[in-house]
């Protein structure tokens, strides 16, 4: 370093402190303006609430400010039931760049939502409800990208509510008792947990809901319409068609004769065409078994022949050579990760075993020089044809979640089946949890956070694949896996048919028929594997072969009434809640229950765990 940085190195520090220094005055003047605004006289006179220029929101602790110690910013202002009947200026609070919570539950706020609400970038969670806040709600909401929870219910607002459907982590969504008017405001409904509109002025059709919620979310909105109101409410008598005349009456006969005629033509025709149909297949199996016998390849150069590839020997191709009569190719699904990949990739590819399983192996695979990582999981011996199968990945690839690892290709042949993935370079949640953390903090917000996560994935694809009786199927930590942001993905979705909970029974012999008993409980069998993902987060101890074995401790603690003993002691520690670990335990038993009808459904978990997580939130200064 020479002489010149030298000396100037002392002046750039100079000025970085003090450019700090006056962002730091500047953002505490606005809360104290924001303050004095909404409380007035009682803050001023009340010194133990701090909110005055002499002192530090964050050192001496202002009365409903939480503070992220390290970087000493302000990341949570809850003033709920403080009887604090000011006006709101949430200009003024939003030049905390760093905010992520901001609650005035239960006072008597009067004012407006300005336009500068858009500068609260981090928000996560708004409380303003129970107030007398009043006029129309800003364009800006939209760009709070990060809002998970929003809740403006028990106030006087009124207009139309801004495009909220961009906001894709929100998850509830209270407006209920306002003036708001125009059409129920779009949303992503189908990530909602969450949800009331109710007594309102809203008009026009209502929105897809997804099935999800009830008619009490929009009750209370006289000019609201569509499917779901009109099916309540039976037509009046002054709309009932006159009645026919008898010349009408027979031209309506001979118009429902002509067209029961058209239907049973139609039929017919569906028919013949059916059966035309099943003849071909039979036809196309026979020439097959043909061309198999004589040893001729029957597809085309678009596809590729297994028989072909047997001299590439990455770890997991030897097992194609019991393979070499089967003829199918690599199906690639639509994804930019998986352009133009091939079998014959794959199969040329250095592969790196990563775990071996009951249900088969699963392989690091570096291609392209190792600029592209795959995961590929093979599967052997499930007895279930291609033709299912295909069907099954692609009504998979089809409902997509940002926290359910979708798979970027598969193939199936009759001994074995392959998916790709998208490597995830942070490993499982078994390997957080139980090994190595490589220096990686897991406390006990990062658990209720995953906790959290994983249970709304879960209810999502429980509720789109309810009618086609697609669950999970092999539900553990080791299949919870983590991303480059350290986000949640819960892998091989749909990859296994759940045993419903008897160990002895063959679920790879089981075909995908419907059958609604069978469907409950392999949902249920979900909610099982989920219940023990719970317990290993309260207890970080890990499944040992069978989860009979951490069950059974757990029930036994409990039972001699020494439940604390049950808790990760370095949770216990670090000084998490024991009342919350309590209640996570609670949920955890609540789905482990021995009667599969007796557990809650993925989404009553999902809404108890964010309730939860929602307390933790408020309560934390870390969120």
């Amino acid at each position: 370093m020479n002489r010149v940085s030298i000396r100037v190195l002392p002046l750039l520090i100079f000025l970085l402190f003090n450019v700090s220094n006056s962002e730091d005055e500047e953002v505490k003047q606005s809360l104290v303006r924001f303050m004095d605004k909404l409380a007035g006289v009682t803050a001023k006179t009340d010194q133990s609430w701090g909110w005055n220029m002499t002192s530090d929101p964050c050192t001496h602790k202002w009365k409903g400010v939480s503070c992220d110690t390290q970087l000493r910013s302000v990341k949570k202002v809850v003033l709920d039931g403080l009887n604090l009947t000011g006006v709101l200026d949430i200009g003024s609070v939003c030049k905390a760049s760093s905010l992520l919570v901001f609650s005035l539950v239960k006072n008597n706020v009067a004012g407006l939502i300005s336009e500068e609400m858009g500068n609260c970038k981090r928000l996560t969670h708004l409380y303003l409800s129970g107030n007398r806040l009043s006029g129309h709600l800003p364009d800006s909401l939209k760009e709070l990208s990060n809002l998970k929870r929003f809740d403006i219910s028990n106030n006087n607002f009124s207009g139309k509510v801004p495009d909220l459907s961009r906001i894709s982590k929100l998850i509830t969504f209270y407006a209920q008792n306002n003036q708001l008017s125009g059409e129920i405001p779009k949303l992503d409904f189908s990530n909602l947990m969450q949800f009331n509109a109710s007594n309102n002025n809203f008009s026009g059709p209502l929105p897809d809901v997804k099935g999800r919620f009830s008619a009490e979310s929009w009750s209370g909105n006289p000019e609201l319409g569509g499917e779901f109101i009109s099916k309540e409410f039976p037509p009046s008598a002054a709309a009932a068609p006159a009645p026919l005349s008898p010349r009408k009456s027979k031209d309506s006969s001979r118009r429902l004769l002509l067209i029961y005629f058209g239907y049973a033509v139609l039929g017919l025709i569906i028919l013949l065409v059916f059966a035309f149909i099943l003849i071909s297949k039979k036809k196309l199996k026979e020439a097959e078994a043909d061309v198999a016998k004589k040893g001729v390849n029957a597809y085309t150069s678009s596809t590729y022949d297994v028989s072909k590839i047997t001299e590439h020997k990455s770890e997991y191709s030897a097992s194609y050579e019991e393979s070499r009569a089967a003829m199918s190719p690599l199906v690639v699904l639509r994804s930019p990760r998986a352009q133009g990949l091939r079998f014959e990739d794959l199969l040329r590819a250095p592969a790196e075993l990563l775990g071996k399983g009951k249900h088969g192996s699963i392989y690091k695979v570096m291609l392209d020089n190792g600029s592209t990582t795959l995961a590929v999981k093979r599967v052997k011996d499930w007895s279930v044809t291609s033709q299912a199968f295909r069907r099954r990945m692609q009504r998979l690839h089809q409902t997509r979640h940002p926290n359910i690892l979708r798979s970027l290709a598969f193939y199936s042949s009759k001994q074995e089946k392959l998916l790709v993935y998208e490597y995830q370079p942070n490993g499982s949640l078994s390997k957080l949890l139980h090994g190595s953390r490589n220096g990686q903090a897991f406390d006990w917000g990062s658990r209720i956070n995953v906790a959290a996560t994983v249970s709304e994935a879960l209810a999502y694809m429980h509720e789109e694949l309810s009618e086609d009786g697609i669950a999970h199927g092999n539900l553990k930590s080791a299949n919870i896996l983590f991303n480059n942001n350290m986000d949640p993905c819960v892998s091989e979705y749909g990859l296994m048919i759940s045993q419903s909970e008897n160990p002895s029974s063959n679920s790879h012999s089981n075909s995908f028929g419907l059958d609604p008993a069978r469907i409950r409980t392999s949902f249920k069998a979900d909610i099982y594997g989920f219940g023990v993902i719970l317990l290993e987060l309260v207890t970080g101890k890990p499944v040992q072969g069978d989860e009979l074995e951490l069950i059974q401790w757990v029930n036994s603690v409990v039972r001699e009434e020494w439940t604390v003993e049950v808790f990760d002691k370095d949770l216990l520690l670090e000084g998490a809640s024991e009342e919350r670990l309590l209640i996570l335990l609670q949920i955890a038993l609540k789905c482990i229950n021995p009667n599969p009808y007796e557990r809650p459904n993925m989404d009553q978990v999902a809404v108890m765990i964010n309730t939860l997580k929602d307390e933790e939130d408020k309560s934390s200064p870390y969120v």
